[in-house]
């Protein structure tokens, strides 16, 4: 059995086992798109037995049916996405644009369709009962094609009633209500986040969309409490709400005030600022935008009606009344408009970090994580007051989100360079390195970025190469998002400078998934795999490493039709295993290589230049050698 196809074999049904179990563990949906949903669902889930047959038999798989399985990967790893979208997002977007989100499935299901047509199963050695009930799967998928929903009328006839009517009648909203299943101020509590999250993630403007939605949730709110007076939350429940401190979403702050908006307003830039703030800021003679710097091109502040509408709900779920005062537009002492760290709110948080409860910790370590985010002031008053050595014991907390907070948190004030000493000399590597082996996904990605921003001080990256960080890497790089691969990449090359970390990189077989991103031009990790390898080629382990994975097509291919940074790394890493090696000199020489290096050593980069040439001399000499 090939070693190498054994592994990606392991690899590749490995990771469709976990995203099937991923898949199979998501919570009941409750929205319009259940069918849908419930669908898809179940046919993925029917696909296990043959991943499990497979990894656990003997059988050698072709390059072909690993690609096949790959393709199935990325197209299940979509599917698990719409499936948390649909699970975790909006009800009353879902019941408005159906169609859009039935779109979406049936494209989804096609997508699994083409996947699944790729991989012969049928030549498998599985059992009579796998085969059969893969056969089927993939029946109903091709059965399911461009398939869609039939129109649920009753809805479409309450959504449009509830819309054109200011008081729609009992009936129509308590439909609605049990239809979408917002029967309570929680659920209506949950569907106003989604909401917000739906709306400050979204690259376009929701408009109407929004409007409607945010229309109907106050007259499905009006119904709930109507019908049930105690369904709202009693004194007891709303000082406890208090009590808890709920994070107030970044984008509800005004940016020179830090504090929650009452009227947010938009400036030339498209940034928004509370008004009062925006225009004491302006009537001092300021011509710039204060957070981008921009010149702004008139001073007309327009009403961010969408946000107040957004900032208005989430005070009432949350029990919370709006501001009826900015007071920390202006440094009362100096009169200069400032946005310096509040030490008391800081040093508050602190104390929730060292006696709350998990509850508590978690939201605190959420404030501080934004507050670092904001600006240099506040990193440096958050580290003076003695948080770090906290964060740094919530990176071991059960509860994800904590540990998410925490390590971003840290993140954030690594930005710093005196925060960088500080944070390792709390012990943090260790913890870190935990978060990025076993934590969630989005813990792993700013494990990784913090990881890469302590590394800039060279000691460190002795340190965190110890600590065994780089294995743990690789893993990102292979099974991360493709964020998580970029922060991954961006780490391990930092890392990889110092001369031992580069023997832990090899010895952990980076290799391998790094020549699959060079020769996929369309992952989008050519440019990363390429400065790796470079830099990897450069110790006599990773050349020998990168050597035996037969990369010379592939890198003379990129010398000849690269960018120019990509062309310079591929001569780079072509004239470290060509040198003192006659057998690549040929291969290369045998592949065409010498025409695309003369054209390079004419116009490349002056780095590209002098290998290229490096490489020409050394093939001049092997003709010599040859023809004397």
């Amino acid at each position: 059995m090939n070693p190498e196809n054994d592994s990606d074999k392991m690899s590749v049904l490995s990771q469709l086992l976990a995203i099937v179990k991923e898949i199979s563990g998501l919570p009941e949906c409750r929205s319009t798109s259940k069918k849908m949903y419930y669908n898809l669902v179940r046919r993925i889930k029917l696909l296990s037995p043959l991943f499990e047959e497979l990894k656990d038999g003997e059988e050698e798989l072709e390059d072909s049916e690993i690609q096949g399985f790959e393709s199935l990967r990325v197209a299940l790893d979509s599917a698990k996405e719409l499936l948390k979208l649909v699970n975790e997002g909006s009800k009353l977007y879902q019941a408005l644009l159906r169609d859009k989100i039935a779109v979406k499935f049936s494209q989804m299901t096609d997508q699994i369709e083409a996947s699944l047509s790729r991989i012969p199963y049928d030549k498998f050695n599985v059992s009579e009962e796998v085969q059969e009930q893969i056969e089927l799967v993939h029946a109903q998928f091709k059965r399911a094609k461009g398939r869609m929903d039939s129109p649920d009328v009753q809805l479409d006839r309450d959504l449009e009633l509830a819309q054109r009517e200011k008081d729609p009648d009992h009936e129509t909203l308590k439909r609605l209500s049990e239809n979408l299943q917002l029967r309570t101020i929680n659920d209506l509590k949950k569907e106003s986040l989604a909401l917000h999250e739906m709306v400050v993630s979204s690259s376009v403007d929701p408009g109407d969309c929004f409007a409607k939605m945010s229309s109907l949730l106050r007259k499905l709110k009006d119904y709930v409490l109507t019908v049930n007076p105690e369904a709202d939350s009693s004194e007891g429940e709303k000082g406890l709400i208090k009590h808890r401190s709920p994070v107030i979403p970044d984008d509800f702050r005004c940016p020179i005030s830090l504090e929650l908006m009452r009227d947010p307003v938009i400036v030339s830039t498209g940034q928004t600022y509370e008004r009062s703030c925006i225009q004491k800021w302006l009537d001092a003679g300021h011509k710039t935008c204060p957070k981008t710097q921009q010149t702004l091109s008139h001073a007309a502040l327009t009403p961010n009606y969408v946000l107040k509408s957004l900032i208005s709900f989430w005070c009432e779920s949350n029990g919370i009344e709006l501001p009826k005062t900015q007071e920390n537009c202006r440094n009362k002492k100096t009169g200069k408009f400032v946005s310096d760290c509040d030490r008391p709110a800081i040093h508050a948080l602190l104390q929730k970090l060292v006696d709350g409860n998990p509850e508590v910790q978690r939201a605190a370590a959420g404030e501080l994580r934004l507050l670092a985010k904001r600006n240099a002031d506040n990193r440096v008053c958050i580290a003076e007051a003695g948080a770090i050595p906290r964060l740094v014991e919530l990176l071991s907390s059960t509860d994800p989100r904590t540990q998410e907070h925490a390590v971003t948190a840290l993140l954030n004030l690594s930005i710093n360079e005196a925060n960088k000493g500080s944070i390792v000399n709390s012990g943090a590597i260790p913890d870190i390195v935990d978060v990025l082996r076993i934590g969630s996904m989005e813990g792993r990605e700013n494990a990784a970025a913090t990881l890469f921003s302590l590394s800039v001080i060279d000691e460190n990256k002795v340190k965190i190469g110890a600590a065994g960080a780089i294995p743990a890497l690789i893993d990102l790089l292979c099974q991360g998002t493709p964020r998580g691969k970029k922060d991954a990449a961006t780490a391990i090359f930092n890392l990889a400078i110092y001369q031992g970390n580069k023997v832990r990189a090899v010895r952990a077989g980076i290799v391998a998934p790094l020549m699959r991103f060079l020769k996929d031009a369309g992952g989008g990790m050519v440019d990363e795999a390429l400065a790796i390898l470079a830099i990897l080629a450069s110790h006599q382990e990773g050349k020998l490493a990168i050597g035996q994975a037969e990369p010379l097509p592939v890198l003379v291919e990129v010398i000849k039709t690269g960018s120019p940074r990509n062309r310079e790394n591929a001569a780079a890493i072509l004239w470290s295993l060509c040198t003192g090696d006659a057998q690549h000199l040929k291969t290369a020489r045998e592949l065409g290589a010498e025409e695309a290096l003369k054209e390079l050593s004419e116009n490349g980069t002056d780095r590209a230049k002098r290998k290229a040439g490096n490489i020409l001399e050394l093939l001049q000499q092997l003709e010599v050698a040859v023809n004397p």
